[in-house]
């Protein structure tokens, strides 16, 4: 399962630099998170799921592209207390093409994982 979610992750990682944005993994916290600091703090670009249970599956991944981020200043994102979270539109300062945005996932996620759509 770790494996899976390392390979979500790059997929993201790769998407990020794609726009110039630069995302890293943190030591038991999955996700991808960015190296800019919020008021002393990592932020959290984008959220990795996944669960088993009963023999099915599901996960995913939350990138966050536009996202309205004062939803986050009244929840703890992921439990976590000390990190805070971003957009790529925040980030960059300027609101990204969707349709761009997962034509660049779908590339990296079959480049990551050795598959077509």
């Amino acid at each position: 399962m770790k494996d899976y979610i390392w390979h979500l992750e790059e997929v993201i990682i790769r998407v990020l630099a794609d726009y110039k944005i630069t995302g890293t993994r943190l030591v038991n916290a999955p996700g991808v998170w960015t190296d800019m600091q919020a008021h002393g703090k990592t932020r959290k670009i984008a959220a990795v799921g996944v669960r088993a249970s009963r023999f099915i599956t599901m996960h995913g991944f939350a990138l966050n592209v536009n996202t309205d981020m004062s939803f986050f200043e009244l929840i703890n994102p992921c439990g976590f207390t000390n990190e805070a979270v971003c957009s790529m539109e925040e980030i960059s300062g300027e609101k990204q093409d969707m349709d761009n945005v997962k034509s660049s996932i779908k590339k990296h996620f079959s480049d990551v994982f050795g598959m077509e759509f």
